[in-house]
């Protein structure tokens, strides 16, 4: 596949076939610690993520959902909601051209985020009660035209729990997607499945045109992970 650069590209990973490594020992380490390092050693998206200069390997999950469906364009203005450490903050940036001024980038996360160019970065919790306005004055115009949020709550280790937090987040993104996009305006938006996403499903389809799920390649097979796609933001 092309690189995730590229407007209009899918934006897999690509290159030649990996040995699969094993870690030299598990000394100090638990078995889920072993397992998740050994899978890292051994993803071709986080080999790809080094080799091109990425910030993780989501940034392929934005590339191959702006492949198929085509949201990002020179001139968006785009809000990035959980941005660190900037993956798809890259990719937007560099298909709305927002170094060259063209399109806009802003972005926001609680943790600490290494500046990208073109990227207009705000460290606040998106819970925070000021987070929406402080993000709307940054804003052209003060509106946006792609919301993008790949939030996820701490987990606690209790599935039910964990899920209900992780749809907390969405539908909050989803209620400030529906304050702050222009009519035709798209919300992307990272939940995982498990049963209470009617709610929010059910506020998008009102307010936009088309909404769907998607899992674009690089987001894992045996990941609950899924990205909720609502287009034609009505206004």
């Amino acid at each position: 596949m092309a690189r995730a650069g590229g407007s209009g590209k899918s934006g897999g990973p690509g290159g030649t076939r990996q040995m699969k490594q094993r870690l030299r020992t598990a000394r100090g380490r638990t078995t889920s610690s072993q397992r998740w390092l050994e899978r890292q050693l051994n993803d071709p998206y986080v080999a790809a993520a080094r080799r091109q200069g990425r910030r993780s390997r989501a940034a392929f999950k934005l590339a191959e959902i702006d492949g198929k469906h085509r949201l990002l364009r020179p001139g968006l203005r785009v809000i990035d909601l959980g941005a660190a450490p900037g993956g798809w903050s890259q990719v937007a940036a560099e298909r709305v051209k927002a170094a060259e001024a063209e399109g806009q980038v802003i972005a926001i996360d609680v943790l600490a985020m290494e500046a990208l160019p073109g990227v207009e970065f705000l460290q606040l919790d998106f819970l925070d009660a000021a987070a929406p306005e402080r993000l709307r004055a940054l804003l052209r115009d003060g509106a946006a035209d792609l919301v993008l949020s790949d939030m996820a709550a701490p987990t606690t280790g209790h599935t039910a729990t964990d899920h209900l937090r992780i749809m907390g987040l969405a539908e909050t993104a989803g209620h400030f997607a529906c304050d702050v996009l222009s009519p035709g305006g798209a919300f992307l938006c990272k939940v995982f499945q498990g049963g209470t996403e009617r709610a929010l499903l059910d506020m998008l389809k009102q307010r936009f045109a088309s909404v769907r799920h998607v899992k674009p390649p690089a987001s894992r097979s045996d990941s609950a992970e899924l990205y909720v796609l609502a287009t034609g933001f009505r206004g």
